[in-house]
């Protein structure tokens, strides 16, 4: 059962009234009493609910969501999310439109950018690529008095209203402890696969799981970035590229898309040393890489509470309330063999887990 407001009056120990006013953004609060209402929001995961709130109003959201296209088997699943909050458009009120951009196509994106805001939605999710003809183009939105949000891989500087997505940083940092610990002593450089460092998710695990394996692992040496563009055929190649030109790596890290290829390079050699694999999002492919023992662990993070969080802060935005944080936070999961979900899908709770 999801938790009620009369769970957070009794986590906080203040009334009904007193929660009611934090949540609605009324004043009459003392700071450390809505402090109190906010950690015990977070602390009991309260979720609020949307439908009810929307059925009050009689105002439609429309709003856009900007994605790359191809195969990228995060981003089809991130889409799969928006299509199915596109259905949910009469319970919620939205009117969502999707538009797919070449991925890493600085240029594409901002025609897209500048197109969605000739349309004037009350809100603008997109998936970033860091550049400052991006967020120029966010800018002229925020000009515009349209919300903008981006989803999963962050701007650097910008006028962007929220960031929908996990501490990539912190992502990183697990993955480079993940990664030290599970070598221990044995010899060996690491590799990098990401898809490209135009991306800001891609630089932020990078320096995270560099700093982290330099300062509690010094000596393991890191092999210069591949870029593989999440694409798997050419992910393949360099990784295969890679071990032919090190024979002795230890581990991988792949913090980006691009891991079928990645997984077809590791089978073709099977009867070579094992190697370490830390990859991130968990899909078909990586799940069943996870039970062969090809990947060793996986970061994942929950496509659809980033889509339903997206909408949540559009909303408040568009009607100009303030975000409960601890509400929007969004968490890495770790994934081994040994505690993988039941189910062969990557996994969707029903709740939004904080």
């Amino acid at each position: 059962m999801r938790p009620t407001v009369h769970d957070i009056a009794a986590a906080a120990g203040v009334s009904l009234a007193t929660v009611d006013r934090v949540l609605n953004l009324r004043p009459g609060v003392r700071s450390a009493t809505r402090e109190k209402v906010e950690q015990a929001i977070e602390r009991i995961g309260y979720i609020r609910d949307v439908a009810a709130a929307n059925l009050a109003k009689s105002r439609v959201y429309p709003f856009t969501f900007i994605l790359p296209s191809g195969d990228n088997s995060f981003m089809r699943g991130l889409e799969t999310e928006i299509r199915a909050a596109m259905r949910r458009s009469a319970v919620e009120r939205t009117a969502i439109s999707l538009v797919t951009v070449p991925p890493f196509d600085v240029e594409a994106l901002e025609r897209a950018l500048d197109d969605a805001r000739a349309t004037r939605p009350a809100g603008l999710a997109v998936v970033a690529v860091d550049s400052p003809i991006v967020a120029a183009a966010v800018g002229r939105l925020h000009r515009d008095g349209i919300p903008a949000i981006t989803l999963v891989s962050d701007l650097s500087v910008s006028t962007r209203d929220h960031f929908a997505g996990i501490d990539n940083s912190a992502a990183g940092r697990t993955a480079g402890s993940l990664m030290g610990r599970f070598l221990g002593t044995r010899p060996g450089p690491v590799v990098v696969l990401a898809g490209s460092m135009l991306v800001r998710d891609h630089r932020d695990r990078l320096a995270g799981f560099r700093a982290v394996l330099e300062a509690d692992f010094p000596g393991r040496t890191i092999l210069p970035v591949l870029e593989g563009h999440d694409d798997p055929a050419e992910a393949e190649r360099l990784v295969t590229g890679a071990f032919v030109g090190h024979p002795d790596i230890a581990g991988i890290y792949s913090l980006g898309a691009g891991n079928r290829g990645l997984i077809a390079a590791l089978k073709m050699r099977r009867t070579e040393a094992p190697v370490c694999v830390i990859a991130h999002e968990l899909t078909a492919h990586t799940r069943s890489a996870l039970k062969d023992g090809l990947i060793d662990a996986v970061l994942n993070q929950d496509a659809g509470h980033e889509v339903r969080s997206a909408i949540r802060v559009l909303k408040a935005k568009a009607d100009g309330q303030a975000v409960l944080s601890a509400q929007e936070r969004i968490r890495i999961d770790i994934f081994l063999k040994d505690n993988l979900p039941f189910d062969d899908a990557a996994p969707a709770p029903e709740g939004d887990d904080i």
